[in-house]
């Protein structure tokens, strides 16, 4: 998608782009909520930004979409200054399977879950932890993490009219594969096998857990990107910027 994003800009502003973006995702990850700056000539700024999104619209295929451009501070960096992250997994458990107007965007999953215990297990990861056991490890890259929120529901989809389970996911940042492999070892006890007690004891790991399985990426949409005021910025950029060990 950046690379797509990156050239439709190109296109229209006529100059090089190269885009920071708040969150990288997987393949075939959706994100409704994604947040990319990149810096250009003012000329070129003045000249389009009031019909920047529009002609975006006309060189973008099908399944990309901006919604909205703005000028930013200066201090603003899409990647180093989020303050939170936020993500939705969706799938069903319908013996049917997902609703022909989710299937790009809802798993169908062939066993029943016991929603309660997946979410009593999701309560028990809260917090700071290195998430090791949970990510793919970048070299390098730090895999302590603060998981605000993992919480696991059903739920009505008004667009489907049916029942999915909906399970959320809020941190500071997450590493490559997190959500997926939070997602993986939840269902595991969903389907009873594994007890609530087990993702929690995978965080004394330092290395990737192979036994944790990772939930298919159609499921897991980014919905959201938290910032701090303007004049907290850069503040915020550097505590990000120090590795936490």
């Amino acid at each position: 998608m950046q690379d797509t994003l990156e050239q439709g800009l190109r296109t229209v502003l006529r100059v090089p782009v190269a885009l920071t973006v708040a969150g990288r995702t997987d393949a075939g990850v959706h994100a409704t909520g994604q947040v990319a700056h990149c810096d250009v000539p003012s000329e070129a700024w003045a000249q389009q930004r009031d019909r920047l999104v529009r002609r975006l619209r006309g060189v973008l295929p099908a399944d990309v979409a901006v919604r909205d451009v703005e000028e930013a501070h200066p201090d603003f960096d899409a990647r180093f200054a989020a303050l939170r992250r936020h993500y939705v997994y969706r799938l069903t458990d319908a013996p049917w399977g997902p609703s022909p107007l989710r299937r790009t965007d809802v798993v169908g999953w062939p066993r029943a879950l016991d929603v309660a215990a997946m979410d009593a297990a999701a309560g028990r990861l809260l917090g700071e932890h290195d998430f090791a056991a949970f990510c793919r490890r970048r070299e390098g890259a730090t895999t302590i993490r603060t998981l605000l929120h993992l919480g696991v529901e059903r739920s009505l989809d008004e667009v489907a009219d049916d029942e999915v389970v909906v399970i959320g996911a809020s941190a500071d940042a997450f590493c490559h594969s997190m959500v997926r492999s939070l997602v993986g070892a939840l269902l595991a006890v969903g389907e009873g096998r594994r007890p609530v007690e087990w993702p929690a004891t995978l965080l004394s790991r330092t290395e990737r857990a192979s036994e944790v399985p990772v939930a298919p990426a159609a499921g897991l949409t980014l919905v959201a990107v938290d910032y701090p005021l303007d004049r907290e910025l850069a503040a915020r950029t550097q505590i990000t910027r120090a590795r936490r060990d």
